[in-house]
């Protein structure tokens, strides 16, 4: 059944994407603002972060005791989650709630007092979270490759959270400003997903976000990134921990490329899902080196990543990078074959109404749509873009992603490095 959500945009330039599902008496809103990570300044990594964690911590009008009291009493949680691109406010409610819970909403994410109690508080937190990350040889593979592949202060290459010192020093004003720079009605996105005519939906949102006027700046950068010519190897040495874990990596493409769909296809069969592609296959049952390892495809406003992870004994370490370079040797040279380009294929295809079993998931696909400009009718197309990949076009994407020796590659834990870093 196709999703066919009703578009429109007030006179602000809000956009509205709305779709009726009556099957439970609930709704799920989501509120996206282009201002994710990426629009931070760059003395100023992690204020985007911060801000996500206070912004529902007081407004002009309701203390965070008022915002909590009026979310409890209808058992609601706001979600807020940041991302390269957006910053998000997620939540569902029952239907018959749906208008006060947008109004709260709608405060929330145009008029935030953030307390200067609540920062200290929030501020402690993420202190902690980043000293922890940077006690854990995942995270400390995954950033530090990122800062390889993404260099020279780009948005991609930065952490989400930032520093300790970073921010330790953001001020109230600081977040005011970033706010008040990128929280505008032309880089909103608001979808509601349930049990509501749509046109109700709409007038809603115009009658909460309608009055608001406020120009939008300019988008925030993110400049093109040009892969790696050639090998490159880092090691993070954590040395009281049990498990390394390896981060190899190349730069990809965007997602608008049109050739995006053979990039997804072929990292589904090379290793998307651990156990069922290739690299779960032989590094992991057939050699037993790794606790886990998989691929990951984030093609995104810039050439998005393509990340091989796997967590391994500090004994395994070499084997299990000489096992990935095979396996990328193997794809690249002699390629997928029919079989398991079908298999990736039905696969994707039959896990789409499964993605989308739920109003919240609905809503976070629909974001999705409307940030990369994909069409109102992209949830029928998709079967048929994937459909339409070639075996040459898959293999042909293998061969343009990835090459042994063009991979960035770091390995965090207890592994005591024999090599020199080139």
């Amino acid at each position: 059944m196709s999703l066919a959500p009703t578009r429109t945009a007030l006179d602000n330039g809000l956009v509205v994407l709305a779709k009726r599902a009556a099957a439970t008496p609930a709704v799920a809103i989501s509120l996206a603002v282009r201002a994710g990570s990426a629009c931070d300044p760059a003395d100023a990594v992690g204020a985007t972060w911060l801000l996500s964690r206070v912004i529902d911590r007081g407004t002009a009008t309701r203390s965070a005791a008022d915002i909590a009291e009026e979310l409890d009493s209808r058992g609601i949680t706001v979600t807020i989650t940041v991302t390269r691109h957006l910053f998000t406010l997620i939540c569902t409610c029952l239907s018959e709630d749906f208008e006060p819970v947008f109004e709260l909403l709608g405060d929330i994410v145009m008029n935030p007092s953030l307390p200067p109690d609540e920062i200290a508080t929030r501020k402690g937190e993420i202190i902690t979270a980043i000293r922890q990350d940077e006690d854990s040889p995942i995270v400390r593979a995954s950033e530090t490759l990122m800062s390889l592949l993404y260099p020279h202060g780009h948005p991609y290459g930065r952490r989400t959270k930032g520093s300790v010192e970073v921010v330790e020093g953001l001020s109230r004003e600081r977040l005011l400003q970033l706010h008040g720079e990128r929280f505008a009605p032309l880089n909103v996105s608001a979808v509601i997903v349930g049990d509501v005519e749509t046109a109700r939906a709409h007038d809603v949102v115009a009658r909460v976000f309608g009055g608001w006027r406020k120009p939008a700046h300019q988008a925030c950068p993110v400049p093109p990134v040009a892969p790696a010519s050639s090998r490159r190897r880092l090691v993070v040495p954590i040395m009281n921990k049990a498990q390394a874990d390896v981060a190899y990596g190349f730069t990809t493409i965007t997602r608008r490329d049109s050739q995006y769909y053979a990039y997804w296809l072929m990292n589904n069969a090379f290793g998307q899902y651990s156990i069922g592609g290739r690299l779960g296959d032989s590094i992991r049952e057939r050699q037993g080196m790794a606790y886990y390892v998989s691929s990951s495809l984030d093609a995104n406003v810039a050439e998005g990543p393509l990340v091989i992870r796997a967590g391994v004994s500090p004994a395994n370490v070499d084997r299990a990078v000489a096992s990935i370079d095979r396996e990328i040797e193997a794809i690249t040279t002699r390629g997928l074959t029919e079989k398991e380009l079908d298999e990736s294929r039905r696969y994707l295809v039959g896990s789409i109404p499964r993605a989308l079993e739920t109003n919240a998931a609905i809503a976070n696909f629909l974001q999705t749509v409307e940030f990369f400009d994909l069409g109102l009718d992209y949830d029928d197309r998709l079967p048929s873009l994937l459909g339409s990949v070639t075996l040459d076009a898959a293999n042909a994407a293998a061969r343009q992603a990835m090459h042994p020796g063009r991979a960035t590659y770091v390995i965090a834990g207890p592994y005591e490095d024999k090599e020199s870093i080139g």
